[in-house]
């Protein structure tokens, strides 16, 4: 009991906390124009996702696509993991019934770094590849976006197209070849998005590359992949949904994001909440309500896990476009840092706290944080979520959102808190510096934040119930 009150006093002080921004101090929606420091806001946003195709059993049509292409070299990237299981047989036996040629590269790192997307580049560039295809989670799709861009950009540095300030952040200007993603998870998203997502080594953080022009071709959804993941795959893919609908939802409006840019190439991916992303992201909500327990509990369940994989899509297509926030920034540390702690239901042979943990870990204290900017879009996403808000009133918006968050964590079984997967006070400083280097994500938070304001986010995660 001690501890849950500790969890409820540190999120009150949270949501009391006082917003030092100007810019920030206003309704949350305003027309565009000039910020505090003088820069021009944007006035326009740009959706852009991969084409999808839905269906059980939909990769038997592989091996047509690619004959379709004229695709002759074929590069087929996976994981170990997935090497001997039905998803990656299904996508063989159409290459081989339609006489595909192709090559195999099974050594993705689940969480790439630095060093496996370069060894995936080094294999792309070697290949003379005209197609690529991903068959797995994030970490697979992943690395083949960026195997596919360096492989186009045969003369590129690779901290060319990293995001600032850790690389150079470089705009992509020569055409990709046709990619075609094969979503094995229903969390990441990554087969509707320009994004790629990796850990810098050096600098125990986690970074990436955004650009619209590394998003899949194709991304085809075969529910059929679904139901060969893990309990806990499934439950931490699932929060990964929830977060990119949530944090989508509740971003920075488009209209209020700066600069400006001053060539529509540089507009970045990541553009703030708008009216296309809301739709998506919020009926994303409405499936997690609906199937995500279920999804967990019952791995054989296949409309749970046909809807979870409809609504990673959902919500990637919403993400893709408006963003995401501090969750997301705040987790890119959390795995970064890792010491010792291995996710039940990952075989893998690093310490690893994977990806949906280390966002969803901080999310009632994100949402109370941020809900005085707009309260009440955190009541609809409580409601959604399942809880009672007839009468609940605006300031009470980030407790209640939290309270619903907090108690889906807790039937699912969630470790307690940063300090379950390894993290204590002394910890906080270094994940505070992780987080700031961030800025493409953070930048997106509705609510503008100090180091001391993820300072007090970080302590309060330390334990959720």
């Amino acid at each position: 009991m001690a501890g849950r009150e500790r969890v409820v006093q540190l999120l009150r002080q949270l949501e009391r906390a006082a917003c030092r921004c100007p810019a920030h101090s206003h309704s949350y929606y305003q027309a565009s124009g000039h910020t505090s420091s003088g820069k021009t806001t944007d006035y326009a946003f740009e959706m852009a996702c991969s084409n999808i195709r839905y269906g059980e059993g939909v990769t038997r049509e592989i091996g047509m696509d690619l004959l379709n292409l004229g695709s002759r070299n074929v590069c087929l990237m996976t994981d170990k993991n997935l090497s001997q299981l039905p998803p990656l047989t299904a996508v063989l036996d159409s290459l081989v019934k339609h006489g595909v040629r192709f090559k195999c590269y099974d050594k993705v790192r689940v969480e790439p770094t630095d060093a496996s997307f370069k060894e995936a580049i080094d294999f792309a560039r070697k290949g003379e590849f005209d197609a690529y295809i991903a068959v797995g989670g994030g970490s697979v799709i992943d690395t083949c976006k960026v195997a596919n861009l360096y492989d186009c950009h045969p003369e590129a540095d690779f901290l060319d197209f990293v995001n600032a300030p850790i690389g150079k952040g470089k705009a992509v200007t020569a055409v990709l070849k046709p990619l075609i993603a094969v979503p094995t998870t229903a969390g990441t998203g990554s087969e509707t998005t320009g994004v790629a997502i990796f850990d810098f080594e050096s600098l125990k953080a986690k970074t990436g590359i955004a650009s619209r022009a590394i998003k899949p071709t194709l991304g085809m959804v075969d529910p059929l992949h679904t139901l060969h993941m893990p309990q806990r795959v499934a439950a931490n893919s699932g929060f990964d949904v929830l977060c990119h609908a949530l944090e989508s939802y509740t971003a920075l409006p488009y209209s209020l994001r700066s600069p400006c840019p001053t060539n529509p190439i540089h507009r970045p991916a990541y553009q703030g909440s708008n009216p296309i992303s809301d739709v998506w992201s919020r009926h994303a909500l409405r499936i997690v309500a609906k199937y995500l327990k279920r999804a967990v509990r019952d791995p054989g369940d296949l409309e749970a896990r046909s809807s979870m994989h409809l609504a990673s899509v959902f919500a990637g297509i919403g993400f893709g476009n408006a963003g995401v926030h501090l969750c997301h920034g705040m987790s890119y540390p959390i795995a970064g840092h890792v010491k010792t702690f291995r996710a039940e239901g990952y075989n893998v042979d690093h310490p690893l706290v994977p990806h949906g943990l280390s966002v969803v870990l901080t999310s009632p204290a994100v949402f109370t944080f941020t809900a005085c900017m707009c309260p009440e879009r955190h009541l609809e996403a409580a409601e959604i979520l399942g809880a009672d808000v007839r009468n609940a009133k605006q300031g009470d918006a980030g407790l209640i959102l939290s309270d619903v968050l907090r108690k889906i964590l807790f039937d699912l079984n969630v470790d307690d808190g940063l300090s379950a997967v390894g993290y204590t006070t002394d910890d906080i400083p270094a994940l505070v510096k992780g987080t700031i280097p961030q800025e493409r994500v953070t930048k997106l938070s509705p609510r503008a934040h100090t180091e001391e304001d993820l300072t007090d986010l970080f302590e309060a995660s330390l334990k959720l119930y």
